[in-house]
């Protein structure tokens, strides 16, 4: 149920209510990405990048690829490359407007995860997305990330949720497939679902690259 706005509670004294962070929360914040930071991003084959437009409206966005797929140019910098995709580029639009982003990075399996948070720019450099060709396609263009800070973060919440448990995964069909889920969401659409489905196995099959 929505909060009325009109009695929505006022935003509390957050450092007062939580307490202070504690100094290894602190201590642990590094300004580069170090030796532990390298390992971990090359055992990641995914992550997820949090941008903004100029008005701060904030878009996150999957990114996945074999692991060690973002590449670590230096200790300040990091590659990650854009593949092919439904031609929203979101991300992408957003970085010409702001440059400040947010990543976490995920190792099937591991509980901890890699925040990294700094400002990125488009490139299109040819030798660096030749680097980055699979199966002979390089993408069309890679986002370089300037680190500002760089941190493991604590696993409490993939133990909260289980998320590497296949013994929670839930049941094939338990959730619509996305063919159907669009089919019910763009009513305007006159594709059957058959349709959409056989579409969208296509892209998977044809497209990932």
């Amino acid at each position: 149920m929505p909060l009325d706005e009109t009695t929505a509670p006022v935003t509390p004294d957050l450092e007062a209510l939580y307490g202070a962070a504690t100094p290894l929360a602190i201590a642990k914040e590094l300004d580069r990405i170090d030796e532990n930071c390298r390992l971990f991003i090359a055992h990641s084959p995914f992550l997820c990048i949090a941008s903004a437009d100029a008005e701060g409206k904030v878009d996150v966005s999957p990114r996945g690829d074999p692991p060690g797929f973002v590449q670590v140019l230096d200790d300040k910098t990091l590659a990650i490359p854009d593949r092919v995709g439904n031609n929203r580029i979101d991300t992408l639009k957003n970085l010409r407007e702001n440059p400040e982003v947010g990543l976490i990075f995920f190792v099937p399996g591991v509980g901890e995860t890699m925040r990294v948070n700094g400002t990125a720019r488009i490139t299109e450099d040819a030798a660096l997305l030749e680097g980055m060709a699979i199966n002979g396609k390089p993408p069309k263009t890679a986002i370089l990330v300037t680190v500002r800070e760089a941190f493991i973060h604590c696993a409490k919440a993939l133990k909260r949720s289980s998320l590497w448990d296949p013994s929670v995964q839930v049941p094939k069909g338990t959730i619509p497939s996305l063919a159907r889920m669009i089919k019910t969401q763009v009513e305007a659409m006159g594709d059957t679902v058959e349709t959409i489905e056989e579409r969208i196995e296509v892209a998977y099959k044809e497209r990932l690259y």
